[in-house]
């Protein structure tokens, strides 16, 4: 940790997808909630030597599986198993969740699901949720959007369900009591950015069973999902 030295909190940012810049902009983001963000292109094989020096990690969605046998995925798997080690707190979107939950609790626990789960919902909070450091201020539900054929498992002792859907009883979860994180949604899409990334993916998402132009209508802020993220950047931030 930096922060007695006087220093921002280091981010080490792992974009997992084909471009190193996406709509969502999160890494934006963090640097403006007060974060040192060093943005790693992981996909293209950018990883840092060593995890010194940095305060948590954060890690994007991509097209890929967890459980796909890619370099860069296997490299990145090893290095979430450091980080554990280190006590480094960890926040997943999306892959980054699925990745997160095969590296630390067994490549058994991500599944290809029998259709995709897509649109806007509204995910019923858990009770744990209310002691959770970065969703306790969530209510009874939170609104956003999800997209996925790949699911992580609930069932598994490590995990702290803190948010589930209709469809998939694992939307957001915690490790252990550890500071490491797994949202499936995707609350860093705005509302201005949801129509440019809907469209952007229209094929994808179409073929997936969605509806683009309704999807595109109801673009939302989901500004109550997006404090799990700020709350995670303010985690790092003052060290607890």
């Amino acid at each position: 940790m930096r922060k007695w030295r006087g220093m921002p909190a280091r981010l080490l940012f792992l974009c997992n997808g084909p471009r190193l810049e996406s709509v969502a902009k999160l890494d934006e983001r963090f640097a403006n909630w007060g974060l040192d963000v060093d943005r790693r292109w992981a996909y293209g094989g950018d990883f840092p030597e060593r995890l010194s020096g940095y305060d948590g990690l954060f890690l994007s969605g991509s097209p890929h599986g967890a459980y796909d046998d890619v370099e860069f995925i296997h490299r990145e798997h090893d290095l979430i198993v450091q980080a554990a080690d280190l006590g480094l707190p960890m926040l997943g979107i999306c892959f980054g969740s699925q990745i997160l939950a095969s590296a630390l609790c067994g490549r058994d626990q991500v599944f290809r699901r029998h259709r995709c789960e897509i649109g806007y919902k509204d995910l019923p909070v858990t009770d744990a949720a209310a002691d959770d450091a970065i969703s306790s201020e969530l209510g009874e539900t939170v609104h956003m959007f999800v997209w996925h054929n790949d699911e992580v498992r609930s069932e598994h002792e490590d995990m702290t369900i803190l948010a589930v859907s209709d469809e998939c009883p694992n939307q957001v979860w915690r490790y252990r009591d550890r500071p490491i994180w797994g949202i499936q949604g995707h609350p860093e899409i705005t509302e201005t950015q949801a129509p440019i990334w809907f469209e952007e993916n229209r094929d994808r998402m179409q073929n997936d069973g969605a509806d683009v132009d309704h999807l595109k209508a109801q673009a939302h802020p989901a500004l109550s999902a997006k404090t799990l993220l700020s709350r995670f950047a303010a985690l790092l931030k003052t060290g607890r």
